[in-house]
């Protein structure tokens, strides 16, 4: 029996060596996440990245430290800019959200960047198919988001917003090509192009109302919701089958306009009434 410990002592010692130097590389990870978060917040994302790729390298299964990397690369990208080194911050950035994501597919922080990713890349993007396609890319993350969390008032809003974002210059190229102003009122006049409009469009349009209520269903002083909602119904209505539609249509947005402004106004009133009184109690 003794020869046979003499034999394990060896074997143990190397597996407790193993263990010791495993946790100490954990000890020293979790070091280098603090001090990237110390740089992260003090906007020195440069140096949170190197600090955030250390505490991945010592130990690679460690979530927190991949997810915060991806957002230093993401607040390093400049939404628009055609520089090479910014397409690579972006690039960057989607990767190691896309890895967070291979770890845990419902991690609603990645797919909330990526989906923000999506949308902000847009503002770089002139040709109109092109940006489409972005949109929709973004629609995909934000509608994952939304059914991860049906309580995300923001993931339905930005879908609203989406939804207005891909039919409103659509819809400027048919008022134009159909000889009308922005100020003067519809349905648009061509009926071929209003009725195949309408078959495209339609659906969609409705979708983003429906989510943009969904999302004052969860928040019922939710303004920016209302300011979309006004612009769909608004827009929505040059579609109209009929003058009567039309009408209803246009009364819809005037009243989403008007709660629009009753919110902001009323946010802005509660503003100005607490902060006297927070100030003078201090």
């Amino acid at each position: 029996m003794k020869r046979k410990w003499t034999y394990l002592v060896p074997a143990l010692a190397v597996v407790l060596a193993l263990v010791s130097g495993t946790g100490c590389k954990k000890l020293r990870a979790r070091d280098d996440l603090n001090k990237g978060v110390q740089a992260f917040k003090s906007a020195r994302y440069s140096d949170a990245v190197d600090k955030f790729k250390e505490a991945i390298e010592l130990d690679p299964t460690f979530p927190t430290a991949r997810l915060y990397l991806a957002i230093a690369y993401f607040q390093q990208w400049i939404p628009g800019s055609d520089e090479p080194d910014n397409a690579k911050m972006l690039e960057a950035a989607k990767d190691q959200f896309n890895q967070v994501l291979q770890d845990d597919p419902k991690n609603a922080i990645a797919i909330e960047y990526l989906a923000q990713l999506n949308y902000s890349e847009t503002q770089g993007i002139k040709d109109l198919d092109k940006k489409t396609a972005k949109f929709d890319e973004a629609k995909e993350w934000y509608q994952k988001l939304s059914d991860l969390d049906p309580k995300n008032k923001t993931a339905l809003y930005s879908l609203g917003v989406i939804a207005w974002a891909k039919w409103y210059p659509t819809l400027s190229v048919a008022r134009s090509k159909a000889g009308m102003k922005p100020e003067d009122p519809g349905p648009l006049k061509d009926k071929k192009a209003r009725e195949e409009l309408r078959g495209r469009y339609w659906d969609m349009i409705n979708a983003g109302i429906a989510d943009l209520n969904r999302a004052l269903d969860i928040d019922p002083n939710y303004d920016d919701a209302m300011a979309y909602l006004n612009l769909l119904y608004r827009e929505r209505a040059d579609l109209a089958a009929t003058p009567e539609d039309y009408k209803a249509d246009i009364a819809q947005a005037d009243s989403w306009m008007q709660k629009t402004l009753d919110t902001r106004k009323k946010k802005a009133g509660m503003t100005a009434d607490v902060t006297p009184a927070s100030a003078g109690s201090q």
